[in-house]
Order: C-alpha cells, then structure tokens, then sequence
C-alpha cells in the first residue's frame, strides 16, 4: 500500500510516497518502567489486562491507516493517544512521523488485538527524516490535546526520552517479526495520560515540537461515534 506525505527538510518540503506492507503498534514501550506499570494499573481500573511481558506488539491491518480530518468511530468510548512513528523504507532511510493510535477502549476489555483493528491509526500529513533529529532525539517533545464538550485539556506531555528511542524500538520489532523492517510502519507506544484515566473526546490534536530546529508536526482529527446518528 502507498500513502502520499509530504517530507519537512531544511524548510523544505517535497512530496513524499512512502510504500508499505505491514504496520504494527507497539506498547508499554515507557523507558521509566515505573511510569509503565502506571499505565498498566491505567488500563486495569478500566478492566483492561496487562500483558505478561513489556514492551509488547500488536499487528495492525493496512486499512487501517489514514490522515483524515474526522475519523468514525463505534461507540464514545474510545479515544486517542499521541505517538512517534517510524515509517522504514530500509535499514538506511527512515522517517518520523506523529501519530495515534485510536483505539475501542470498551472492546480492549475483552481482545487487545480486535480493538487495535476497529479504530484507525492516524497519521498527520508531514514527516521527518530521522537522521535529521537522531542526534537531539531526547529534546523532542510529544503534546497531545483533547476536546471535551467544548473544553480543550492537556491529555500528555512529555520528552520523548521517556519512551524507547528509536534504534532500540526498531531492534524489538525486528526480533518480533523476525524479518528485516524494509516497508514496516511503527507505532511508537505512548506515556501515561496527565488525566490519570483516559477521557474521550469529540476532537483530539497533537504535536511533535523539536526545539532545536524550531518546528513541530501537528496533527488534529474529529471523532464522530457512530451512535452519534441514533
């Protein structure tokens, strides 16, 4: 499959068709494994088990990724999470991306899989080179927003020394798939919410801010459950 993005370098920024053909998401990917397991008692006081193991992967259809500005989603009890992504064209060229993995959090209660499949990961319109912010990777900062009957809060915040750095993610899933990651799309894995739980919004936005080249990736989408029409 092919997604047209737009590649951000020195200013500039040229047309960018990346082709893939797997993607997968990753989780509990936190390098503080205190704040991992806050995440797990997270998702536990919603009755979401943790896995035996962390950092854990997930599959994820190819479908399932889109830039769109309003997503569809089952029901209101869902929600988003921002995350870096890693689109490997090969070993040597490597883009970075932000994005979220939206998720069914009512289904994630039975299968963690399925729920992974019936919401979209979003992805937003621009990208980076990794070699270009490989060197200051830790400085980057993850904000993600949420609209909540009308209010905007802060749903995350954090550097992205929190989360594994790329060549360690990327190691991970080369040793789950056992194959090299030639057109593999990564989800990061995400930090734990500042809300304490997860909240589900009608709009969510975030962003990707590197304040050493002074820019960011933004990224905003609507939710539209689909009980909305009832």
């Amino acid at each position: 499959m092919i997604i047209d993005l737009a590649l951000e370098r020195k200013d500039r920024q040229t047309p960018l068709r990346f082709a893939y053909k797997r993607m997968v998401n990753a989780g509990y990917t936190g390098r503080n494994q205190a704040e991992v397991r806050k995440h797990i008692e997270e998702l536990a006081r919603k009755g979401i088990p943790g896995p035996p193991t962390t950092p854990t992967l997930y599959p994820v259809i190819r479908q399932a990724l889109v830039k769109d500005p309003v997503i569809e989603v089952y029901s209101r009890e869902t929600c988003g999470e921002a995350e870096y992504v890693l689109l490997i064209e090969n070993e040597s060229r490597i883009y970075v991306g932000l994005g979220s993995d939206h998720t069914d959090r009512k289904l994630e209660e039975w299968d963690i899989p399925r729920a992974k499949q019936i919401c979209p990961n979003v992805i937003g319109a621009r990208v980076w080179a990794l070699e270009d912010v490989a060197g200051h990777w830790d400085e980057l900062v993850l904000r993600c927003r949420q609209v909540v009957d009308g209010k905007e809060l802060l749903y995350q915040e954090g550097t992205l020394s929190r989360l594994m750095a790329p060549k360690e993610l990327m190691a991970f899933v080369r040793s789950k798939l056992g194959a090299p990651l030639d057109g593999t799309i990564i989800f990061s894995g995400t930090m734990a919410a500042l809300t304490g739980g997860f909240v589900y919004g009608d709009k969510l936005s975030a962003e990707l801010a590197d304040p050493k080249l002074n820019r960011r990736l933004a990224l905003e989408y609507d939710v539209h459950p689909l009980d909305g029409f009832q």
